[in-house]
């Protein structure tokens, strides 16, 4: 690259460049031709892809190959990310309403970096890198396409966004991309969601309005695959709730926090790595029995936390088989629902009320897990309807099938049981 010079044709070499493709220029010329690492040109993010690249692809001016993988590693991979897909369905059809008139392209690739999810619509004549990659099963992971912004989150993890020359090879230099991932409840990338346009720029803050879309999927898939915990949505605000905003938390039977979204690590603290560490009566302030207390009432309910902040707080236990027990009978000793939410009232319009702590009372120790609380609320609510299995089905929001599938292993465990103990 010829740098500018100041003043003279003898005035030194210019140290600063003015433009973002300036930047972006002499960043590559220090990088690919004198070896010099251009920090607080580009990204560090995008140094670190230039250096994996590097290592992998000599080339940076040879055609990139968009090839689909295999029919039958396409068809692994779509019914891998069939979780990913869901979750993410609703957002992908709102984001594709909302870019309809804007040429950009939203893609979902799986953890790997293949396309699982493409925007369809005709692809414009000045588009010819998306016309090949917009296409369910190709590969755009860096050992493939090399830097790209789902190509850096598929390798890190980190949201990320990529400007023209900044992609490693040079037929991508018309690009621009912005990505962000989706985890899931271990933790692991589950995929990546990317917003993508050629030959314009994006016109608006592409990053923002990915990475509010791929949390929201994440919040989706954390709670789908979350059968058999409580889960908790919490924030220091209700109408954050049900948002992009809000906390979550999966509380496992065992009474340890299992996982929390990023928001839930930003209230109460990254979960300790280990599982003895992550009690959940430790880390809230609460115990099990009295967050189970929580998940009867539709309303949010304010809490104080283990650390003095003040949260509201819905809680919902759902059964691995999908029974929703926030509709069941109410258990002996609890007040009905409608005696609750007067006494809350009463409570909140107090001064004091952001002062309470103990808003919940301690069950019993019979009631400790999840499942002993399922099981009994699917008993108390057939014997509140006499045994009829319909009607308890009903109350409960699930199948008579479903019903009928739990009473039988709940009867085989106790069979085997009995078989099994001494005469």
């Amino acid at each position: 690259m010829a740098l500018d010079r100041i003043g003279t044709p003898d005035a030194p070499r210019q140290l600063f460049a003015n433009t973002p493709a300036q930047r972006v220029a002499l960043a590559r010329q220090q990088f690919f031709e004198e070896g010099v690492r251009p920090s607080g040109l580009v990204g560090e993010a995008v140094i670190q892809s230039w250096m994996r690249c590097s290592r992998t692809h000599t080339d940076r001016q040879r055609i990139v190959t968009f090839d689909a993988v295999t029919p039958s590693r396409l068809h692994a991979t779509l019914a891998r990310s069939r979780e990913l897909l869901d979750a993410a369905r609703q957002e992908l059809a709102q984001m594709e309403h909302a870019l309809a008139g804007t040429d950009c392209r939203v893609i979902l690739t799986d953890r790997e970096g293949v396309v699982v999810h493409v925007t369809q619509q005709p692809a414009a004549a000045h588009q010819p890198v998306l016309r090949k990659t917009s296409r369910v099963g190709v590969n755009i992971s860096e050992r493939v396409v090399g830097t790209t912004a789902p190509g850096i989150v598929a390798s890190t993890g980190q949201a990320c966004a990529v400007d023209g020359a900044e992609h490693y090879f040079d037929v991508l230099g018309h690009m621009q991309c912005a990505a962000a991932p989706i985890r899931d409840v271990a933790g692991q990338l589950a995929g990546v969601l990317d917003l993508t346009v050629e030959a314009r720029r994006f016109g608006f803050d592409a990053a923002s309005m990915v990475a509010l879309h791929a949390t929201t999927i994440e919040n989706r898939l954390l709670q789908a695959q979350s059968r058999d915990h409580l889960i908790l949505r919490f924030q220091a605000s209700p109408t954050l709730l049900g948002t992009p905003l809000e906390a979550l938390a999966g509380v496992a039977p065992d009474g340890t926090i299992a996982w929390l979204n990023n928001a839930g690590a930003r209230l109460l603290g990254r979960l300790p790595e280990a599982a003895d560490e992550r009690d959940v009566e430790y880390l809230l302030g609460h115990d099990l029995a009295s967050l189970l207390r929580l998940g009867r009432r539709e309303a949010a309910q304010p809490l104080r936390l283990a650390s003095g902040l003040g949260v509201w707080v819905q809680a919902r236990l759902k059964g691995a088989d999908g029974a929703d027990f926030r509709h069941a009978v109410a258990m002996p000793g609890e007040a009905a629902p409608l005696a609750i939410e007067r006494q809350d009232d009463a409570r909140m319009q107090a001064p004091e009320a952001c002062e309470c702590t103990n808003l919940v009372e301690s069950a019993s120790p019979a009631q400790a897990t999840l499942r002993e609380h399922s099981r009994k609320l699917i008993e108390e609510t057939l014997a509140a309807h006499g045994g009829n299995v319909s009607q308890a089905a009903r109350q409960l929001r699930v199948s008579r099938g479903t019903l009928y599938r739990r009473l039988h292993g709940w009867r085989d465990n106790n069979g085997a049981e009995e078989g099994a103990s001494p005469a």
